[in-house]
């Protein structure tokens, strides 16, 4: 029986992916992923290159901050059917380590023990080529996926050992992958310049609670449908805000009234916003 798995390079997916977008690299903050629309696209091109090979699963390779754990986008691709994802970690300098390992060692394992006979392959990191080249002595074909253009973002000596390659262009990518807007707080005004913290009027009494109100408010409306949702994922199974919302959301709050906030604010910021967004259809 012919079978195949889907490999994932999500820091190339996020990189090149967002290259083919606008032009050039995009922090990963600022950019949206359709977890479920992405997944689709990866299932489909596998079903073709392979002639119709059953799933084994898609292993999706990403980083993370090991204080921090998955994020919510991490878990909510863990959560997917027939994904198994598979975490390296981010260094000091924001850069992504561990992840070509973990590839290499999947895709040979998974060739000796004969439980693939296609792989499919979305990356373009010269350090896994030797991955390839083991699974194909085991007999596996290796179908490499790039993102245009692919002749700048995929070593070539990776193109050659494949044995088939293909390119998905902007019109793909946009499908599952888009830029985020900035938020009406982040947009300059011809003008206009930031006043220094200590110049920012420092709210308390009984406009407190209200300016409290406003900054979650004004936070909860630049949230995405994707990311309210996965909140909602998250509590379901884990208490606390994640730390990828939870600084921004102090952040916010702290300039709204002109000070830091003391520890009980902060509790009184969280339960406002986890009533937000659990209050969103």
């Amino acid at each position: 029986m012919r079978r195949s798995a889907v490999f994932v390079d999500a820091g190339y997916l996020f990189a090149q992916g967002s290259t083919a977008l606008t032009g050039s690299k995009k922090n990963r903050a600022n950019l949206k992923l359709d977890e479920k629309a992405a997944l689709t696209a990866l299932i489909k091109i596998a079903t073709k290159k392979t002639g119709g090979a059953d799933l084994l699963r898609v292993y999706w390779y990403d980083g993370a901050l090991g204080y921090r754990g998955p994020t919510l986008e991490q878990q909510a691709v863990a959560r997917a059917d027939n994904v198994k994802l598979r975490l390296g970690f981010i260094n000091n300098q924001v850069q992504q380590k561990g992840v070509d390992s973990l590839i290499v060692t999947d895709l040979i394992d998974l060739a000796r023990n004969q439980a693939i006979s296609d792989a499919v392959l979305l990356s373009g990191d010269e350090d896994v080529r030797i991955g390839v080249q083991i699974a194909q002595s085991f007999g596996v074909r290796v179908h490499l996926l790039g993102i245009e253009p692919s002749r700048g973002s995929q070593s070539k000596q990776l193109m050659h050992e494949a044995d088939t390659t293909t390119e998905w262009n902007k019109a793909t990518i946009a499908k599952f992958l888009a830029v985020r807007s900035p938020s009406p707080s982040t947009i300059a005004k011809p003008g206009a310049t930031t006043p220094p913290a200590e110049a920012k009027q420092i709210v308390s009494g009984a406009k407190l609670a209200t300016a409290l109100d406003l900054a979650v408010k004004e936070f909860v409306a630049e949230l995405d449908g994707n990311q309210v949702q996965n909140l909602k994922s998250h509590w379901a199974e884990n208490a606390g805000i994640p730390p990828e919302h939870d600084g921004p959301l102090l952040a916010r709050s702290r300039d709204m009234i002109g000070r830091n906030l003391v520890a009980q604010e902060k509790r009184r910021v969280r339960e406002i916003f986890k009533s937000r967004i659990e209050g969103q259809s």
